[in-house]
């Protein structure tokens, strides 16, 4: 049997595409670690996968609205059937919040996500994703379109209309960068040093050596040896043993110590590496050191909003509104929103006072604050208060004013 058989046997057994199979079992790049660093080897990563599910979970738990802004009056599009697909179920199996996490996560660590689009009657009724692994991009000039191969190794083309493509950081502008790769040295050595860690522990927490004599010994006794000496040694329950070496027997230890090889401080240099790869605060993914304090700790979360949230918020809205929205719709003022407000609240003494300070210059209204803490609206709610000591500077002021005015100004 050739490889090219065999593979297409495991892809028809196991449902794959025969690219994920090449792409995981021969054409993988290992790190400098050692490690053969994907997206799948990359959720073994701890710090990676927080990373992933900080950004992809940030954003699914706000809601995604689509609004039509007519005259400067913005107002929910609830009869669009977008509204219903991005903000409850955009297809028969997933919830809105799942379908948004599924393809931030795809996002963060392939830097590609592809969505379907089902359009009935010119509407869009379905969104549904595909892995990254199963679409090829192809691209002829400027026209790109996509290959799908499905569960059942089916090649289907699709069009750039029938196919959402969410793009991360790009180079060439139509395939966005791959996460996994762009970090594999960092993941992979964080890999690298937690199986070090593993087999060190597994071992009885003793380092590698050699078992060393002037005897001669035939191989049965060198086989002998070996089992009574890992019987006795190997694995965490033994750690701490004592060792009887007979027979002028000495061991000598091959590798260096984990404080001296510096252990912890490469696995906490990692989690930073990872996060600056991810380009998420060490803090969100429980790692902070001992100088962060409350107030420290708030300002960070609020700058992983604007400094990490934002820019994906910024970059699926504009792409819902390139893919989703036709030019007509777009003209009619219709746009997709993160609403990222839940999350910059604050504590509720913040809130009260942001609050009271734009109701205060009229910039909102009872209602609206009552809507930003989940509160039902109430009859006159919905008029703005202004101080009274606050003027249109647009209209003139009163004669008797203004000689008041000019009779308090002092004589220069």
């Amino acid at each position: 049997m050739g490889v090219i058989s065999w593979l297409k046997g495991r892809k028809s057994a196991s449902r794959m595409a025969l690219e994920d199979l090449l792409a995981d079992g021969f054409f993988t790049q290992p790190a400098k670690s050692g490690v053969a660093v994907t997206w799948k080897t990359a959720l073994q990563a701890t710090t990676a996968l927080a990373c992933a599910r900080v950004i992809a979970e940030g954003l699914a738990q706000v809601p995604l609205k689509v609004f039509r802004s007519q005259g400067g009056v913005r107002t929910p599009a609830d009869d669009h059937p977008l509204y219903g697909l991005l903000g409850d179920a955009p297809n028969d199996w997933q919830t809105s919040f799942e379908f948004i996490e599924q393809v931030v996560m795809h996002l963060v660590f392939c830097g590609n996500a592809f969505v379907f689009v089902n359009r009935g009657l010119g509407r869009v009724v379905e969104l549904l994703p595909y892995e990254p692994q199963q679409v090829t991009v192809k691209r002829d000039g400027y026209v790109i379109s996509y290959e799908v191969t499905t569960d059942d190794g089916r090649r289907i083309g699709l069009s750039a209309s029938e196919m959402w493509h969410l793009r991360g950081p790009s180079w060439n502008g139509w395939m966005g960068l791959e996460g996994v790769r762009l970090a594999r040295e960092a993941i992979g050595l964080s890999l690298a040093t937690e199986e070090h860690g593993a087999r060190l522990f597994s071992n009885g927490a003793v380092v590698g050596g050699v078992l060393s004599t002037d005897q001669v010994l035939n191989e049965e006794q060198r086989l002998a040896l070996r089992k009574s000496w890992e019987a006795r040694h190997a694995g965490g329950g033994n750690a701490f043993k004592t060792a009887v070496l007979w027979g002028g027997m000495k061991f000598t230890s091959m590798t260096a110590p984990n404080d001296q090889a510096q252990f912890l401080e490469t696995r906490k240099f990692q989690v930073e590496e990872i996060c600056r790869a991810f380009r998420v605060l060490p803090i969100m993914v429980g790692y902070s050191d001992k100088t962060a304090t409350y107030a420290s700790a708030e300002q960070m979360f609020l700058a992983h909003v604007v400094h990490t949230l934002s820019p994906w918020c910024r970059r699926i809205e504009t792409s819902i509104a390139k893919n989703l929205f036709s030019e007509e719709e777009r003209r009619q003022g219709l746009y997709a929103k993160f609403m990222l407000n839940g999350l910059l609240r604050g504590a509720a003494k913040d809130r009260a006072e942001f609050y009271a300070r734009m109701y205060g210059i009229g910039a909102m209204n009872p209602n609206e604050v009552r809507e930003y803490e989940d509160m039902n609206p109430y009859d006159g709610g919905e008029r703005y208060r202004v101080p009274l000591n606050m003027t249109d500077p647009a209209e003139p002021e009163d004669d008797d004013n203004a000689e008041d005015t000019a009779d308090a100004a002092p004589q220069l």
